[in-house]
């Protein structure tokens, strides 16, 4: 049995979405092994039904701790909205899980000038209403505008970003009424920070465009350091599995780690 420290860990999504949070913890945890699996087979989560997120995360629960992961990042937000306490459940106490919404709702209701906050996301994360209901429970006088954008993720896996395609979508979205009169702006799926750059460029730069990636990198660091988990040796291991094969998915994940990614294919 490895010693808890040096154990993986487990990051998963439905897509490429959660490089963006796998990268930005191999930035701010550089020496953490760590197991990224994307479930490319069933993507996208957003236009699935409750019960059948559910299905596909405790699959993908299960096979993290099989794969004896101490920490389970859930890096989509479809799954942390609408599976995060499935998740937990089947984690027990073989592993930590942390989720991309509740460290954003942390981050954003702490900031004072934060008095009117749009959110983007997919339908299944904007319909359960959870980023809604727990940035009120934390502070009941911020405004909360929401708006499903669900041609983003399939937009990004198939590869049109900085181009007039997407530009387009991206302008059609970010004018509706909804997110009017905002001074800033969660980008509620890990999918989005992809096209960042071309979300903030609407708002001419002059909005906060809040990415999960950092956040939730920073709250494992500080949650790994509290319970004497991170990983002091160096050399870390990257292993990427996807459940289908997908060019984009080879091109995005070298992006991000700057290095030839070896993808497995796994079935679960």
């Amino acid at each position: 049995m490895k010693k808890i420290t040096t154990r993986p860990v487990g990051i998963f999504d439905s897509g490429v979405g959660g490089l963006t949070v796998a990268s930005a913890i191999k930035q701010i945890l550089p020496n953490e092994n760590l197991i990224y699996f994307g479930d490319t087979a069933h993507l996208p989560y957003g236009d699935k039904s409750r019960e059948t997120i559910i299905s596909y995360a405790a699959n993908i629960t299960r096979f993290l701790i099989g794969q004896n992961c101490k920490v389970i990042v859930v890096a989509c937000n479809t799954a942390s909205a609408n599976a995060y306490e499935a998740i937990k459940e089947e984690a027990g106490n073989q592993a930590v899980v942390v989720d991309v919404i509740n460290p954003v709702v942390d981050y954003v209701t702490k900031r004072a000038e934060y008095k009117n906050i749009g959110i983007i996301g997919t339908k299944a994360t904007i319909n359960s209403e959870t980023y809604d209901k727990k940035i009120k429970a934390l502070n009941p006088l911020i405004v909360v505008s929401t708006l499903a954008t669900p041609l983003f993720v399939p937009m990004i896996e198939e590869g049109f970003i900085y181009d007039d395609i997407s530009n387009a979508i991206i302008r059609s979205y970010l004018s509706r009424h909804e997110l009017r009169d905002i001074d800033a702006l969660i980008m509620g799926c890990t999918h989005y920070p992809i096209i960042k750059n071309q979300i903030s460029k609407y708002y001419n730069f002059k909005l906060d465009v809040i990415d999960s990636s950092a956040i939730v990198a920073n709250y494992l660091r500080k949650l790994l350091g509290e319970k004497n988990q991170l990983n002091m040796e160096s050399n870390p291991r990257y292993k990427f599995i996807v459940s289908d094969y997908t060019e984009y998915f080879q091109v995005i994940s070298r992006l991000f780690f700057d290095e030839e990614i070896r993808l497995e294919k796994m079935d679960l």
